[in-house]
Order: C-alpha cells, then sequence, then structure tokens
C-alpha cells in the first residue's frame, strides 16, 4: 500500500481546474476541455477571475469560491508565483489532491528547486497529495476521467501507466487507441517532488482495474524505496520499465527534462532483475509485451506449440522459442493422430504444426481447440491469420470482378478470417492457456478481416513471430518467477 492515498487523484468526487482558459493554445483550456470531454460523471468546477464562463462552466474568481466538500482534485495550471495560495484555498475547501501542471521548478535550476521544496512542504502542512509539478496530468477509465493535458483519451483497459514523460503516456494511449487493449490508470508525474513513481506502482498494485503496469523512468529519488515498491509490486502483478538516461546525453536530457540525476544503467538494471521486473527497450515494445499480459493468461509451463499455415513463418519461430525460455515441446503421439484425422496427410506431422495450406472451413478452429485442451501443452503460437482476407482483398481489387465467381469467394475468405480469429480469443479465454497470435498484417493491414476482428475483441496480434515468442516468454518467466516467490 502506498505510503500516500491515491485514491482523490484517480477517483476524485469532483474535479476543480485552477486557471482556466479560453485559449486553445493553453493549458488551462485543454485541462477543463478534457475532463469535460470525457464525461467525468462527478461535478466540474473552473477559476478565472475575468471569464464568467468557460465550455458552459461558470467561472469562479479563485478556489475559495467553490462549494466545499464538492471535489478531491485541483488541477492547477495557473503561474507559478499563484500556486500556494490554489493549495492553501483547496485544502481549506476539503479539496484533498492537486496535480500541479505548471512549469518551472527543479527542472528549472537551484531558484525552481527552492520552489519546489516550498510547494511540498506546504502541502505537507495542509494534509494534501501534490503530483508533479512539471507534469501533464492523469487519466483514470474506470472514472471517466481525463484530465491529461495530451491527447489522446484511451479506450478502457487494464494496462496502468506511471511515467516520468507525459508524452510518453501520450505515446502508449496511441498505442492503446490503435490496437484497442486499453488503459486503467496513466499519470505523468513530473519532477516527483511529493508523489514519486514508487507510490503509483503500490497504488496501482492494489487496483483491481490494473492488470499490468508499464513504467518510464528517468531518474528516482530514493532508490532504496523505488526498489522496494518495484519488488513488492511484482509480487502482485507484472510491471514493465522503460529506462531514459542510459546514455551520456539521454542524461543530461534528463537532467533539464524533469530534474532528474540519471542512474548507472548496469546498477540500474540488476536492480529491475533482483526486483522482478521486466526491462523493455522502447516504449513501442513496453506496450506490446503490456497488452500480452493485459489480455492473454498466464502459461503454466514452458511447453509450446506452434500452429503454422506456412513453413517458414514455422522455422523462424522455432528458432526464436529455442533461444528462449520456452520448450518448443515433442507433439504428443494422441494429438498427433488426431490432427491427422482433420488434415491432408501433407501436413508436417511434428511441431511445429505446419498445415501445409491443408485447412478447410473447419480445420483451424479445431486444430485450435485440440491443442489448447490437450494436458501436455502449455502454450499456443498461432501463425497465418490473414491470409484469407489478403485473398479477398486482392479478388475485390480485380479488375475481373464480378466476374468468375470472385465476389463470392472474396467474401467467404472474409467470413473465414473472422471466424478463425474469433475461434482463437474465444478458445483462449474459455481454456485458459495462452494463445499469441502473430502476423505483419497487424501493421501493414490493419483493415484485413482477421486483424480488425482481433481489434474489436481488443486482443493483441504481434507484428512477427519473434515478437510473439518474446511476450510469451516474458510471461513465463514472470509467471515461474512468482510461483518460486510463492
Amino acid at each position: 500500500m502506498s505510503r500516500l492515498d491515491l485514491a482523490p487523484l484517480f477517483e476524485p468526487r469532483g474535479v476543480v481546474v485552477a486557471g482556466a482558459s479560453t485559449h486553445p493554445g493553453k493549458f488551462g483550456f485543454v485541462s477543463l476541455h478534457n475532463v469535460l470531454a470525457a464525461g467525468f460523471g462527478g461535478p466540474v468546477f473552473a477559476t478565472n477571475p475575468e471569464r464568467p464562463e468557460i465550455l458552459g462552466v461558470q467561472c469562479s474568481s479563485a478556489v475559495a469560491d467553490i462549494p466545499d466538500g464538492v471535489a478531491d482534485l485541483v488541477m492547477v495550471c495557473a503561474p507559478g508565483p499563484a500556486i500556494p495560495d490554489v493549495l492553501r484555498e483547496a485544502a481549506a475547501k476539503g479539496i484533498r489532491a492537486a496535480f500541479i501542471v505548471s512549469g518551472g521548478f527543479r527542472e528549472a535550476g537551484e531558484d525552481g528547486l527552492r520552489r519546489e521544496r516550498e510547494l511540498v512542504a506546504l502541502a505537507s502542512e495542509l494534509g494534501m497529495v501534490m503530483a508533479g509539478p512539471n507534469g501533464q496530468g492523469l487519466v483514470s477509465t474506470p472514472a471517466n476521467l481525463w484530465s491529461q493535458i495530451v491527447s489522446p483519451y484511451p479506450p478502457k483497459g487494464r494496462i496502468g501507466i506511471a511515467s516520468q514523460s507525459g508524452n510518453l503516456v501520450s505515446t502508449i494511449m496511441n498505442l492503446a487507441r490503435q490496437g484497442n487493449v486499453g488503459i486503467s490508470r496513466a499519470v505523468s508525474a513530473g519532477n516527483q517532488a511529493m508523489v514519486e513513481i514508487a507510490d503509483y506502482l503500490e497504488y496501482m498494485a492494489d487496483d483491481d482495474e490494473t492488470a499490468v503496469i508499464v513504467t518510464y523512468v528517468e531518474g528516482v529519488p530514493d532508490g532504496r524505496r523505488f526498489f522496494d515498491a518495484l519488488k513488492s509490486t511484482t509480487r502482485k502483478k507484472p510491471v514493465i520499465v522503460v529506462k531514459g538516461g542510459v546514455s551520456e546525453d539521454g542524461a543530461r536530457a534528463a537532467a533539464s527534462h524533469t530534474g532528474s540525476l540519471a542512474t548507472n544503467d548496469r546498477v540500474f538494471d540488476g536492480m529491475l532483475r533482483q526486483a522482478g521486473a521486466i526491462r523493455a527497450v522502447g516504449i513501442d515494445v513496453a506496450y506490446t509485451l503490456a497488452a500480452a499480459f493485459a489480455t492473454t493468461p498466464l502459461p503454466r509451463g514452458p511447453r509450446t506449440v506452434v500452429l503454422t499455415t506456412a513453413g517458414g513463418w514455422g522455422v523462424l519461430t522455432s528458432d526464436a522459442i529455442a533461444a528462449s525460455p520456452l520448450d518448443l515441446t515433442a507433439l504428443p503421439a494422441d494429438l498427433h493422430d488426431a490432427i491427422s484425422e482433420l488434415v491432408p496427410p501433407r501436413w508436417s506431422r511434428n511441431n511445429p504444426i505446419d498445415l501445409a495450406g491443408g485447412e478447410t472451413r473447419d480445420t483451424i478452429p479445431q486444430v485450435l481447440e485440440l491443442i489448447a485442451t490437450h494436458p501436455d501443452v502449455d502454450a499456443l503460437v498461432y501463425l497465418g491469420l490473414g491470409i484469407q482476407g489478403n485473398t479477398a482483398r486482392a479478388y475485390r481489387e480485380s479488375p475481373f470482378l464480378p466476374d468468375e465467381g470472385m465476389e463470392r469467394m472474396a467474401g467467404f475468405h472474409e467470413r473465414q478470417e473472422v471466424r478463425y480469429a474469433t475461434a482463437a480469443v474465444e478458445i483462449c479465454r474459455r481454456e485458459g492457456k495462452p494463445i499469441v497470435i502473430a502476423s505483419e498484417l497487424g501493421v501493414g493491414d490493419p483493415d484485413n478481416p482477421g486483424m480488425a476482428t482481433l481489434r474489436e475483441l481488443g486482443w493483441p496480434c504481434f507484428a512477427s513471430p519473434g515478437a510473439a515468442v518474446d511476450a510469451l516468454s516474458a510471461m513465463w518467466s514472470y509467471a515461474s518467477a512468482k510461483a518460486g516467490q510463492t
């Protein structure tokens, strides 16, 4: 449990935007707009001494003028000198949390650091939680709360984000909109003056809406505290870490970005391993891994079967599995015989199961079912989704359409893609056994019926067999480590 009560940040009764603006380019406008646009269900207030109304919200001259006990969170977009009075007035109104968007503190030098420490002391005296400063806000989809000054608002899901960079929060939310594997809570921690990444980790560790956490850090105020929080969190759910400031140039950029002193990377990497966290080399990889953890059951063992409709994919996947903690298990005899009853003799008769183009209308769902229900199989990698959709596209774009029966066949292939994608997801969910799907079409042709179906179902599609194996390997490594802890 976090040393600070962060519920007022993520589940506030009401929200106040202090320093609301009529200018669409200013934080005070964007913050108010986004809170309203996401459909936050509680009361929303705004302060602006010169404007009676902004976006349909009646403005007060100051926070002191809003009613008592109706809001828990104040988004502070006011200039630096006005912030202490905003905090005092907010505390007097029963507001328990402040997110300071404004910058010009630690990241600006010694004078800024002094002002930042004064704000922390004041917030502590007032009994308030102060997030930021120099942060871009937060998102809490269970509360329909979008008090983030950077777009977009993501789909609801089970990925939590705690980041020192607001733009990287936005990056993950863009990826979530693209893949439709959504977000629970997200926060741009800024300078971490009072609320540290460690506090957000501890909050999300106990959050039933969050299944996996992605965190981006440049430096940590208290290394021991961060390690302890990370270790305790990974005992409950996976944490994927992206580290900025690894190089000397990156460290200098971090210092000017959030005022962070980057830690030695080798020390940091060792700390992550000891804590049981998963390190990702970039935000895109971090999101891909998080999407797998958020949707797919953990494997109960390393025994993996590959199902493919083309041999080359199976070979590459076999190589990737060989270099991982997974096991390309020998095909059980009864599974071999059951598959032989369904497909022509030209199939590979081994693992990877290469159907060699022998699939019929019912084959893919039936084979998926056979593999997923077999007691000697722990996980499945499915390759080849989208091929029939490609054929359908070729027919739809053909100059010979609608002659030669191509329109009918195009429709058939499209329906098959929907059927295969739906079957894979349904079987995975029903059996509680991971099925990871890889196709370059997830990126190359997201409108392919198979890809579109996965997206509608909120299911990830990996861009390559290697990426799918990496995700499955991370899931198995985490599952086995967690089992060892208990």
